[in-house]
């Protein structure tokens, strides 16, 4: 795996043994079997995270009390090889309702064989963020963000 931080985007990927398909499908429709379940938001713990899988589509999670976070939207949905979702959540790591404010993920899923894809994420336009955005992009990059749920996607399409 590796990691770039530019300016406003983190770039980082990784190569799994599995097929597109089946890492596409794992990305998006088993999203919350790799998330952390410390990165909520909620007041009460994490029951599911449901990614739609469609453009317009939303990420969010549900608490077990049936509270609600949607901290995502699907805005490219194009199987096995791309999806691009938004990414709704301030420098103060809260919802951000001003949609000019959030940054992109883009994620692509290339076949390097028929059984091994490389999965290339970037996270792009967080300075839209606003002031104080700089943090942000550090922690979606650090060891802690996008790097761990790529490490523990694989973990997953291993396991």
């Amino acid at each position: 795996m590796s990691t770039q931080a530019a300016a406003t985007s983190v770039r980082t990927q990784i190569v799994v043994e599995a097929p597109i398909e089946r890492a596409f499908s794992v990305f998006t429709e088993d999203f919350g079997s790799f998330k952390p379940a410390e990165h909520n938001m909620l007041a009460v713990e994490i029951a599911e995270t449901v990614f739609e899988p469609r453009v317009g589509g939303q990420l969010y999670d549900r608490g077990v009390d049936g509270s609600e976070c949607r901290w995502a939207r699907v805005l490219a949905y194009e199987p096995p090889d791309l999806v691009v979702i938004s990414w709704d959540i301030s420098p103060q790591w809260q919802i951000e309702t001003d949609l000019s404010k959030t940054s992109e993920v883009e994620v692509r899923f290339i076949a390097e064989t028929p059984e091994r894809t490389r999965v290339e994420l970037e996270h792009r336009n967080l300075d839209r963020h606003g002031e104080g955005w700089e943090p942000e992009r550090d922690a979606v990059g650090g060891e802690g963000g996008w790097p761990l749920y790529l490490q523990r996607f694989a973990e997953r399409i291993a396991g």
